[in-house]
């Protein structure tokens, strides 16, 4: 190559890239920060260039075929998904082994045995519902990634643990599995269950709570309506970046029929609902199972338990810190409901979480709760335990 062709092809690659840059720069328009973000603490600074960076189209072009080689040659995704077959996406949580799984349970479990404690001592029963994992409900579309060992008798193990513990926790797997051949239970392409899981779901958990810890007060008629259905992109195809440029190799939306449930007759107004009864007898907290309304699982809740269901779960931060901070308001303390959901999937079981927020002495406090039955039998049994040992003596 001569030094004209060299000049001409430095200076043809910088103008494709300033002219590049320049159309980036289209995507400033109508771009704005929140007042929080300011330029002296670097933070105005930052969102820009992340902004930009974004627009930047080679990026976005490097992106587009590095995915489309890892999904069609290497049939992987990103961090954060699994590939099945039949176009089947699961989340990389079922899959992975745990570092210090064994203990983060026990951890887990002390805490949930001590908000079992505390929503004791306020009068309330707490339910727990123990969402089984997607691999274990679609295993048939489990392609050759299989989910580690500490997965396979997860859920029959969480189960068995809290039995022990005297907490409430209905099989959820067992009517899961017979509804499939009914409909799809959980989304091809997401994380989540389908309203028609989560249907089944809340109707396990109304039968159970209705024999074990019937709700006081009269009963309410919810009515639950179903749009028509319609192409849903799931939370697993952001783990494959191929859009735009490759948006054909992405697996099949999902269909998903989205349902909203109200009371079958308006509540009356007037004088009287400045006397109207304003306790909780239901309330939820759990994870964006809960959380996010296209599953409709609190409607569906409504409807099943014939009662008024308060909606306190948070997305994107697992079931155990909304509970946390469910446990911290002036709802709770004011107005604690009679009987408490617990959505809880199972792969958070042996998942860490950072408690930094909360008091480390409240934690430890929690951990170390105990009802006090739960006390006088375990110190009967070790009183049994030592009897030989003192008649030796």
């Amino acid at each position: 190559m001569t030094r004209s062709l060299r000049f001409l092809y430095i200076f043809l690659f910088l103008g494709i890239l300033l002219a590049l840059g320049l159309w980036s720069l289209r995507s400033f328009i109508g771009f704005s920060t929140s007042k929080e973000t300011t330029v002296l603490d670097g933070h105005w600074t930052k969102a820009v260039e992340t902004h930009y960076d974004d627009a930047f189209p080679i990026k976005r072009l490097g992106t587009n075929l590095w995915a489309a080689l890892d999904y069609k040659v290497f049939n992987e995704g990103r961090p954060g998904v699994i590939l099945g077959k039949d176009q089947w996406l699961y989340t990389d949580e079922e899959f992975d082994a745990v570092a210090n799984g064994e203990q983060n349970e026990a951890d887990n479990l002390a805490i949930i045995e001590g908000v079992r404690d505390t929503l004791k001592k306020q009068g309330t029963q707490l339910v727990l519902a123990i969402v089984p994992a997607k691999t274990r409900l679609y295993p048939e579309h489990v392609g050759d990634t299989k989910p580690a060992a500490l997965h396979t008798d997860l859920y029959q193990q969480f189960h068995a643990q809290v039995s022990q513990a005297g907490i409430v926790a209905p099989d959820l797997l067992a009517p899961l599995q017979s509804a499939k051949d009914k409909g799809q239970v959980f989304l091809r392409t997401d994380t989540h269950w389908t309203p028609m899981g989560a249907e089944v779901v809340a109707q396990q958990l109304g039968e159970v709570i209705a024999k074990q810890t019937p709700l006081s007060g009269d009963p309410q008629t919810f009515v639950t309506e179903a749009t028509s259905s319609a192409p849903y992109k799931g939370d697993l195809t952001n783990f494959l970046p191929l859009d735009p440029l490759f948006s054909n190799l992405l697996p099949k939306p999902d269909e998903l029929q989205q349902r909203s449930t109200n009371p079958a007759q308006a509540e009356s107004e007037g004088d009287d609902a400045l006397f109207a009864d304003n306790s909780v007898a239901v309330g939820l907290v759990g994870t964006s199972y809960s959380a996010n309304p296209n599953w409709n699982f609190a409607g569906a809740l409504k409807q099943a338990l014939h009662s008024d269901v308060v909606n306190y779960a948070e997305d994107g931060h697992g079931p155990i810190l909304p509970m946390l901070k469910y446990l911290q308001t002036d709802a709770f303390k004011s107005s604690p409901p009679q009987v408490l959901i617990w959505e809880f999937p199972e792969r958070y079981l042996p998942a860490h979480n950072d408690l930094t927020e909360f008091d480390p002495q409240w934690i430890a406090e929690l951990k170390k709760a105990r009802d006090p039955q739960q006390n006088l039998a375990q110190n009967a049994n070790d009183s049994n335990s030592e009897s030989p040992s003192r008649a030796q003596n």
